[in-house]
C-alpha cells in the first residue's frame, strides 16, 4: 500500500485516530510519519505518554503569559514537553491546566486512597457522612428544604455517635 501523504513510498506506519467517535485511518511511509510527528508509534515511558496527553493542545493556547512555579521554576510548557510535573506545588499552580489531563489519565481528580482494615464500619460512616454533607449542600442549593432537614438530622446523629 502506498503512503497516503506522498503517494510514492510504501506505507509502513498505520495510524488510527478516533475523534468524537469517528475513526480515521492513515497509512504513511516512515519519512512522512516522522515529518507529521508520528516517529514513535508507542510511548517509550510513562512520561512520554503523559506528555502526549498534555500535548494535545498547543502550548501557545494554554498560556498567554509565562507562569513559573515559585518552588521549582517549571513552566507549564516544561511540563508539557517533559511529561513530568516539577514538584507538588506545580499541581496547585497549574491546577486548571493539568486537570483535564489528570482526568483523562486517572478518571478521577480526587484521591481517595486506601482504608485500613481496622477502620471497619467507622471508615464507611466517615464516607457516608461526607456524602451526606455534600447532598445537604445540593439540597439547599436546589431549595429542597425538607430533604435538607432530613440530612441535617442524619448528620447530627452521626456526629454525636462519633463524638460520644
Amino acid at each position: 500500500m502506498l503512503c497516503q501523504n506522498c503517494k510514492k513510498n510504501e506505507a509502513t506506519t498505520h495510524i488510527k485516530r478516533i475523534i468524537n467517535g469517528a475513526a480515521q485511518e492513515y497509512h504513511l511511509c516512515r519519512a512522512c510519519a516522522e515529518g507529521l510527528g508520528y516517529s514513535a508509534p508507542f510511548a517509550s515511558s510513562f512520561s512520554d505518554l503523559f506528555g502526549a496527553f498534555l500535548g494535545d493542545m498547543p502550548v501557545s493556547r494554554l498560556s498567554n503569559t509565562v507562569l513559573r512555579c515559585e518552588t521549582c521554576g517549571c513552566t507549564f510548557e516544561d511540563i508539557v514537553n517533559s511529561g513530568k510535573v516539577g514538584c507538588a506545588d506545580c499541581y496547585r499552580i497549574f491546577y486548571d491546566k493539568l486537570l483535564p489531563s489528570v482526568q483523562r489519565v486517572h478518571g478521577k481528580t480526587h484521591h481517595v486512597g486506601k482504608k485500613p482494615g481496622s477502620a471497619g464500619a467507622k471508615g464507611g460512616t466517615a464516607d457516608r457522612l461526607a456524602e451526606a454533607k455534600q447532598e445537604l449542600q445540593q439540597a439547599i442549593e436546589q431549595q429542597n428544604f425538607e430533604r435538607a432537614a432530613e440530612l441535617r438530622d442524619e448528620i447530627r446523629q452521626w456526629e454525636e455517635t462519633d463524638n460520644g
